[in-house]
């Protein structure tokens, strides 16, 4: 099983600068690569694989003007140029769009550092050639200081490491090969019922109220519509014509603006890692969540913001891969299955239930329960029968 890990890191700096350096080779040479691929389609020429266009670019730096190239790890290129065939590829292939060239203001800067040159250890990781001094007292410079101490395991094998800026900090993410671990299990399912009015509501009563509607959110949304409105008011000050001046003034109020959305996306992502972990760690023998049609129910334009906020794609996400790292069975149902209509105690149907019904009424036993919690149940049930008629095929198999 492979594990990631991400990890902010604390650059001086003189590191920053290099970071950033080694992020617009990377763009350059992603931008390369699609150009020489798409300049050869026009001429009529095959796909061409990325250790050919790799040659070229070593080839490349050989040239008058681009000596600059020597002054990085040959890594970093080398990756960007495979990214950009691998996507090209791709689009050939129906998979995904054509690729974009990566714009030096709009793109995530990001690069590749080698599997064999990085090094950890408990507060600093290694980096490859940000200094070209041999000297011991400069090689330090290739250290950069991690945020959290002894997050990443040192002395093991890791993959695809990858360098990245979100606007305001550096971080590092690396995956790495884990053992699985054997986990006893009890014999009991949870049913996890989804929605906008709470987080998340379980078939054992437990319900995790929505973050969103908190005192701290609602602070931090205030905070952050007079940021926007000031950094509005002074582009509109800075108007000349039809050109917006951005002056000093409006970059300090933008990096706020980026501070406060990273901080309400912090403590969204925290609450869901909080509430995935707490219901894993009951250690359910399954878990059972619906597939929602997240993209559907964002064009209600009354919920959309809701729906937004609550990241039900993200919970769902975390809630999978956790089951798998516990061996806990995670079962997915579709999109269409009537959870919310079922009467979880006779099955009874109920066709007429609205959205503003929140108290379930069977019309068969009468029997009242909260609406949620009712959907809940039925996919407890309904992993109770995924998981039984399973057992029957694998003992009349085996």
């Amino acid at each position: 099983m492979i594990r990631g890990y991400k990890v902010k890191l604390h650059p001086n700096n003189k590191q920053k600068s290099k970071l950033n350096q080694c992020a617009g080779l990377a763009r350059f040479a992603y931008n390369w690569a699609l150009q020489r691929q798409q300049e050869n389609y026009k001429n009529g020429g095959k796909f061409i694989e990325d250790g050919e266009l790799r040659k070229e670019f070593t080839l490349l730096k050989k040239r008058q003007g681009y000596e600059w190239l020597n002054n990085y790890s040959n890594n970093i290129p080398k990756q960007a140029i495979k990214d950009a065939c691998i996507a090209y590829d791709k689009f050939f292939k129906g998979l995904s769009e054509f690729p974009r060239f990566k714009s030096k203001r709009k793109s995530k800067p990001s690069f590749y550092v080698d599997t064999d040159k990085i090094q950890f250890t408990a507060t600093h990781v290694k980096l490859e050639k940000l200094t070209l001094s041999k000297r011991r007292n400069r090689q330090k410079f290739n250290l950069v200081k991690l945020a959290e101490k002894s997050r990443i395991p040192v002395d093991i094998k890791y993959n695809n490491p990858r360098v990245t800026f979100d606007g305001l900090s550096w971080w590092i993410g690396i995956g790495s090969e884990k053992e699985d671990q054997i986990v006893e299990n009890s014999k009991e399912g949870i049913g996890v019922d989804v929605g906008v009015l709470d987080l998340a509501i379980c078939s054992d009563e437990v319900v995790y109220k929505n973050i969103n509607k908190t005192d701290k959110v609602k602070k931090l949304q205030k905070r952050l519509k007079r940021q926007q409105r000031q950094v509005s008011r002074k582009y509109e000050m800075n108007r000349s014509g039809n050109k917006y001046i951005k002056t000093n003034n409006i970059v300090k109020l933008e990096n706020k603006i980026r501070k406060t959305h990273q901080r309400l996306t912090g403590i969204r992502h925290n609450y869901l890692h909080q509430t995935t972990s707490e219901i894993i760690n009951r250690k359910p023998r399954f878990v059972v969540m619906e597939n929602l049609n997240v993209s559907g129910m964002m064009r209600n334009r009354h919920l959309a913001k809701a729906i937004q906020e609550q990241s039900l794609f993200e919970l769902k996400r975390q809630m999978e891969y956790k089951s798998e790292w516990n061996q806990v069975r995670f079962i997915e149902v579709g999109k269409f299955y009537p959870s919310s209509k079922l009467c979880s105690c006779c099955g009874h149907k109920k066709t007429d239930l609205k959205l503003s019904d929140r108290i379930y009424n069977c019309d068969n036993c009468g029997i009242e329960m909260d609406r949620d919690l009712n959907a809940a149940i039925n996919l407890k049930n309904y992993g109770l029968k995924t998981m039984k008629e399973e057992s029957v095929t694998n003992s009349m198999t085996g």
